[in-house]
C-alpha cells in the first residue's frame, strides 16, 4: 500500500496519513509497525535492492559467458520490475535525492555504484572476449542497456500480454541483436 502511494505521489508529497488512509487504518496504527515514514519507504527500498541483488548474485555465481550474463541479468531485472513495480518507481525517482540528503539511505548510492560495477564489468569482460564490441564505449553501452530495460517501469504492468521473460527476450534481441533484418 504505502508504496503505491509513495510512487504515485512521491517520497515528499506522502503522508503517513495518506498511507493509513489507502491502508484502511489509523495513521496511529502505522507507528505500531514503524517509526516514522522514512521507515516505510526504507523497508520498501532495502527489500526490493535485497531481492534484485540476491538475483544478481545468482547469475553472476552461475559463472555463464558475457553475453548469457546479460541475458540473465536482463531477465532478473525484468523479473524485479514485475515483483516491485513501486518500489522501482521510487528508486528511479528519488534513491539519488534521498542518498545525498539522507545518511540513512546511503545504501542507494552504494547500490547504484555496485549496479554499474557488476553490469559495466560484464560488458568489459565480453569486449575482451570477443563477444562485445570493441568499437563501443562501453560506459555508454551500459547506460543504454541500463536505461532501456529500467525505463520500462514507466510502461509495464504486471499480468498484461507479456510476460517479464517474454519482454526480457524482446527487449535483448533488440539490444543485442538489432532490429534490422539480417541478410
Amino acid at each position: 500500500m504505502a508504496a503505491g502511494v509513495f510512487a504515485a505521489q512521491g517520497y515528499d508529497a506522502t503522508t503517513v496519513r495518506r498511507i493509513a488512509d489507502e491502508a484502511g487504518m489509523l495513521a496511529g496504527s502505522l507507528y505500531y509497525h514503524f517509526d516514522s515514514k522514512e521507515s516505510m519507504l526504507d523497508e520498501i527500498l532495502s527489500a526490493f535492492l535485497d531481492e534484485l541483488w540476491a538475483g544478481y548474485e545468482g547469475v553472476m555465481a552461475a559463472g555463464l559467458g558475457p553475453r548469457e550474463t546479460v541475458e540473465a541479468l536482463v531477465t532478473a531485472s525484468f523479473r524485479e520490475i514485475d515483483r516491485h513495480l513501486d518500489a522501482v518507481a521510487i528508486y528511479q525517482r528519488e534513491a539519488r535525492q534521498l542518498a545525498s540528503s539522507q545518511p540513512r539511505f546511503g545504501y542507494l548510492a552504494d547500490s547504484q555504484r555496485r549496479f554499474e560495477r557488476l553490469w559495466l564489468g560484464t560488458l568489459e569482460r565480453g569486449a575482451a572476449a570477443g563477444v562485445f564490441r570493441t568499437d563501443l564505449d562501453l560506459r555508454l553501452a551500459y547506460r543504454f542497456i541500463r536505461d532501456t530495460v529500467w525505463v520500462a517501469a514507466s510502461w509495464y504492468r504486471p499480468g498484461g500480454q507479456h510476460s517479464p521473460e517474454e519482454i526480457a527476450r524482446q527487449y535483448l534481441s533488440m539490444v543485442l541483436d538489432g532490429v534490422t533484418v539480417r541478410e
